[in-house]
């Protein structure tokens, strides 16, 4: 068997960054002028940021209001965030197991790490700035045995990998939806992550 490589979304999955995001979102609003609604776009984590900022600002302002927004991100996202019920046993369970933890993320991997420090996260590798199939190239570089995720665009990550998605219903996605994406297993949450483990370890063997 290859040595076990879990992969892991992050916003949603690891962390519960939407406080921090909301918290970056109005500061960019109070800097801009621009009005941007933070409680809705914390609602759809996921996808890119320049997506969501494009839902706000016109086409030509929109790199620059995602350079200031990361420029705002660590004064104002890191410490409102927190981990996902059941994240630190779920990265324990794999690494009691001998295998070792990856972040595949769409965020920036700079602030996820700024997030993964702070909350005392033990995580392997980390490649940010990547959603949907994009992800899948980081997941096979890295030999990822499974990937889990709260986005049925990280299920499609998963199937583009050719390794089973475990899907963790705790952010935009309902669990009818992650399995209707192609997820192997849905979970509650990651409290169920490491009673699950075995079983879909089993899943990856089987694939």
């Amino acid at each position: 068997m290859p040595p076990l490589m879990v992969g892991f979304d992050f916003d949603m999955t690891l962390v519960d960054s939407r406080p921090g995001i909301a918290a970056c979102f109005r500061a960019l609003t109070e800097r801009t002028g621009v009005p941007v609604d933070a409680e809705l776009a914390v609602s759809r984590l996921g996808p890119p940021l320049r997506t969501e900022i494009a839902y706000w600002f016109p086409p030509e302002q929109v790199d620059e209001a995602v350079t200031l927004y990361r420029e705002l991100y660590p004064a104002y996202a890191i410490t409102p965030a927190v981990p996902m019920p059941g994240a630190a046993d779920a990265l324990a369970a794999v690494h009691a197991r001998g295998g070792r933890v990856m972040v595949v993320t769409a965020k920036l991997g700079r602030l996820a790490k700024l997030h993964l420090d702070h909350l005392g996260l033990a995580v392997d590798e980390l490649a940010g700035d990547l959603f949907a199939e994009q992800k899948a190239t980081a997941l096979r570089e890295h030999g990822a045995t499974l990937y889990v995720g709260d986005h049925v665009a990280d299920m499609t990550a998963a199937s583009a990998a050719g390794i089973p998605g475990v899907a963790v219903a705790t952010g935009p996605c309902s669990a009818a939806d992650l399995a209707a994406a192609g997820a192997e297993l849905v979970l509650d949450d990651l409290t169920g992550f490491p009673g699950a483990l075995d079983r879909i370890i089993g899943l990856a063997l089987e694939g």
